[in-house]
């Protein structure tokens, strides 16, 4: 691991050139939360819930808003307890990865995680023009078709999303407490319309929806094909780790935020999803605007038009929730000396990254006024299944190393920016992470640490409660150590190379599925279910591998449970949802991976002359 740890150290400066001015610290837990929950109800809750209902599971889709709910916590606790282990930075799963595991590996997830959030904030922009010339009956694309059609372009050049990203570009660069302040007034309006649809839909849902084998009638395919597209209207809880350095109380404000959202956007999709599938049958959903149609269908035309506001409310927070982590992850690797470094400046009347804003807000809003939101939907999002794969990864990695290396590798951000303040002009490009400092990362005990003994005998106690008098007996044939045991660089070592034989396999194991099991026939058949059997004894073996290996005593304010099979879910789940992804989407992600190999090779070469 030392190689990995000085290849991470020659990059960061304690502050980047033109970012004396830090982040503004205004963020309360509810603030958090209104972002995660804006960022994901828009479009899960007005696009994605009539998509799969009608085309995928059918009323089936509250069983698919689950199973992509459980999915995700299993995603969002490891992130929760990275946030907690790299308190008070910016860049998500780009710092937790940058501290942890090295600096190419953290390029390559924030490449990743830049690609997805303009993906995302371009769709964003698209959708909402389709929403306003919906209500327009067409004409306003039938204007731009008609005089600015391009025929080299399969579609014609969408000038209003351009100007919605435009807009919302300025809104993000002017302040986070204005961003926020926005945030929260839409997602009152879009709260109020959920209430009026769950409401008003009472009046009109009849249960012969239902009935007659129609819950279901694509089948539990119907319903896993349904959750793994559900997946993505969760994704949106990442935005709150971007936003560490801009949080009160990171420690505590980010892992409940990340839990609440998942819970009131699971609550939100399951309770409009009965409402729609009982008031419309599924076949005749509208694709398009299945809120908006439904109550059109039963004559209620205010309705439709109440529902209109909620989609531009929800939409509008939606696209917010793509733009605004954008420039913060730019910002931070920017400051990392991965970017250019005029990205990283901070403007002082705003204490917002304007230059980052302005750059990532243009690109999201050429390529929405270019691509159509069709071709957009395509590109779907195996940057961020990566990055949440990476994230479990690491946090298994992590709880199993000694306690001197762990503590190592956590970033102190108010050391580093107390650092600079003094010695700006000297230090500005100061390695940090040379093992025998003390003072750049979280050297010794933090606050929430408690004793070693409670730690464990509280994880004892809690399986002893599940498995009772058998609990002694598990621990007797599986080998797990005793609560004194301390982990060790040969124990870490174990633990990480199963752990990257987990991440392999797992990929291995789905592809033989996918690729064998359900679409082969016959004898080839029943050789990749032999394999598959067999890999999946490999996953169980190393699993019992890691279980063997003391765990680190070291407590944080919030940890996530039942390690190592809540990460290790998460690694099959994320890498089986990555596998359902289109070719289309893999070729983006290939000719992505390969620019980004391109500039490190340029920055490595530069560097060598």
């Amino acid at each position: 691991h030392q190689s990995d740890i000085k290849g991470c150290s020659l990059i960061r400066p304690l502050l980047a050139e033109g970012s004396a001015v830090g982040l503004a610290k205004v963020l309360t837990t509810v603030d958090l939360v209104s972002l995660g929950v804006g960022s994901c109800v828009g479009t899960g809750m007005y696009v994605v819930a009539g998509l799969v209902a009608k085309a995928m599971a059918g009323p089936g889709v509250i069983l698919s808003f689950i199973i992509a709910a459980v999915a995700s916590i299993l995603s969002g606790v490891c992130y929760a307890e990275f946030g907690v282990r790299v308190p008070k930075t910016t860049g998500s799963a780009y710092t937790y990865s940058y501290v942890t595991v090295g600096e190419f590996v953290a390029f390559f997830i924030g490449w990743n995680l830049i690609l997805e959030y303009l993906i995302g904030t371009a769709a964003g922009a698209s959708a909402l023009s389709n929403m306003f010339d919906s209500l327009a009956n067409h004409s306003i694309s039938n204007y731009m078709i008609t005089h600015l059609e391009i025929p080299d372009l399969d579609t014609y050049p969408d000038l209003l999303a351009l100007f919605i990203a435009l807009l919302v570009t300025v809104i993000i660069a002017l302040g986070v407490r204005n961003t926020v302040g926005f945030n929260n007034v839409l997602n009152m309006v879009n709260l109020v319309v959920w209430v009026f649809i769950i409401i008003a839909g009472l009046f009109f849902v009849s249960v012969n929806n239902w009935e007659g084998g129609r819950f279901m009638p694509y089948g539990w395919s119907g319903v896993m094909q349904g959750a793994a597209t559900c997946f993505y209207a969760f994704i949106g809880f990442d935005i709150i780790a971007t936003t560490g350095e801009e949080a009160k109380n990171p420690n505590t404000s980010i892992p409940y935020a990340i839990t609440a959202s998942l819970v009131t956007c699971l609550t939100a999709y399951v309770s409009v999803s009965v409402i729609l599938t009982l008031m419309v049958p599924y076949n005749l959903i509208d694709g398009s605007a299945p809120l908006m149609e439904m109550f059109a269908v039963h004559g209620f035309l205010w309705g439709k038009y109440t529902v209109a506001v909620g989609s531009i409310a929800g939409l509008t927070v939606s696209l917010l929730g793509s733009l605004f982590p954008m420039p913060r992850v730019i910002y931070a690797m920017a400051r990392d000396g991965l970017l250019f470094r005029f990205l990283s400046h901070v403007t002082a009347l705003t204490h917002t990254p304007t230059v980052a804003c302005v750059v990532s807000g243009s690109l999201a809003a050429v390529l929405a006024l270019l691509v159509s939101l069709r071709d957009l939907i395509e590109m779907m999002s195996i940057g961020t299944l990566l990055a949440y794969t990476l994230v479990s990864v690491c946090v298994l990695l992590l709880r199993y190393q000694p306690d001197d290396q762990t503590d190592t590798h956590q970033f102190d951000s108010e050391h580093q920016d107390m650092d600079c303040l003094k010695h700006e002009d000297a230090k500005d490009n100061q390695i940090l992470t040379d093992n025998d400092e003390s003072s750049s990362y979280h050297a010794g005990r933090t606050e929430g640490e408690g004793d070693d003994s409670d730690f464990h005998a509280g994880h004892a106690s809690l399986l002893k409660r599940l498995l009772g008098g058998h609990y002694y007996t598990l621990r007797l044939r599986l080998g797990m150590p005793d609560a004194s045991a301390r982990p060790t660089p040969a124990t870490g070592r174990i633990v990480t190379r199963c752990t990257l034989l987990l991440f392999f396999v797992s990929f291995l194991l789905w592809s033989t599925i996918i690729f064998g099991v359900e679409q082969g026939t016959g004898v080839g058949a029943v050789f990749s279910g032999l394999m598959a059997t067999m890999m999946a004894g490999s996953l169980a073996k190393l699993l019992i591998m890691i279980i063997q290996q003391p765990e680190s005593t070291r407590s944080l304010p919030y940890m996530a449970p039942c390690v190592p099979f809540v990460p290790a879910a998460a690694i099959l789940v994320n890498s089986y949802l990555m596998l359902k992804l289109s070719p289309l989407t893999w070729a983006r992600f290939t000719i992505w991976c390969l620019i980004e190999v391109a500039k490190i090779y340029l920055k490595n070469k530069i560097i060598y002359i």
